[in-house]
């Protein structure tokens, strides 16, 4: 059964933890179903910095005492079996932040899809945030471009395709995202899930609903029918059936 926590955003890394995301992940690890869940750090888009890891072990080892470890893509090359190993090994993958597009393509070399589609078969939670969310969706709203070229637009990037629509993550803390989200839909087939920064889809089996971690922060349906364009925050808290979500019925 697929468990999902897809993060739009937030201060994770900051001081000795994180500032506003804390009933995120601790809804990730209750999801988890252990009381501290082994959790596996993929730092691929964030290309395997330290401070990065350092940052993922403050926020999960030393505030809530999970043991991590982690999987480098870029400063090694592990064979396909030390990937599976590792990620079927874990109670929680979660993914950092950073350049997607160079994320996936990495992950796809080496096999680490092929051994995240048997984790999430297996009930492993897939969460994090940015690339992290976007991942786990058919296709994503990304900065990846903009790594070289600050000035350039953002563009759609093919996901793992757990969730079959476009998934766009800091919906309100960066300017460029809605105008070019609401752009990027008038071409894109069904609909996309925007969500603010320190709010998160969770999808559980078929079933998913909006959380948040700081009031007013929401997750979105947003998509264009009949020439029309349609924006509709989801209810927080309130399991619903994610074929709902995914139609584009209002």
């Amino acid at each position: 059964m697929r468990k999902i926590v897809a993060i739009g955003g937030g201060k994770f890394w900051f001081g000795n933890g994180p500032v506003n995301v804390l009933p995120i992940i601790r809804e990730i690890i209750r999801l988890s179903g252990r009381k501290r869940p082994k959790v596996l750090f993929i730092p691929t888009a964030s290309e395997d910095r330290l401070t990065s890891v350092e940052m993922a072990r403050r926020l999960f080892t030393q505030r809530f005492g999970c043991p991590l470890d982690t999987l480098y893509l870029l400063k090694s090359k592990p064979s396909f079996r030390q990937i599976r190993a590792k990620i079927m090994g874990s109670d929680v993958v979660f993914v950092g932040g950073g350049n997607t597009l160079k994320m996936i393509l990495r992950w796809r070399f080496l096999g680490v899809d092929k051994a995240i589609m048997e984790a999430a078969k297996s009930g492993k939670v897939l969460c994090g945030p940015s690339a992290g969310a976007i991942c786990w969706f058919r296709q994503g709203n990304s900065d990846s471009r903009k790594f070289c070229n600050p000035k350039a637009k953002l563009i759609k990037v093919t996901g793992l395709g757990f969730i079959n629509a476009l998934g766009c993550p800091h919906y309100d803390g960066e300017r460029d995202r809605k105008p070019e989200l609401k752009e990027m839909m008038r071409k894109t087939p069904g609909v996309a899930i925007a969500m603010d920064d320190c709010s998160a889809l969770e999808v559980v089996g078929v079933n998913c609903r909006a959380i948040h971690s700081k009031a007013g922060a929401g997750v979105y349906k947003v998509y264009w029918a009949k020439k029309k364009f349609h924006h509709q925050k989801l209810k927080t808290g309130a399991w619903m059936p994610l074929s709902s979500v995914l139609s584009k019925n209002p």
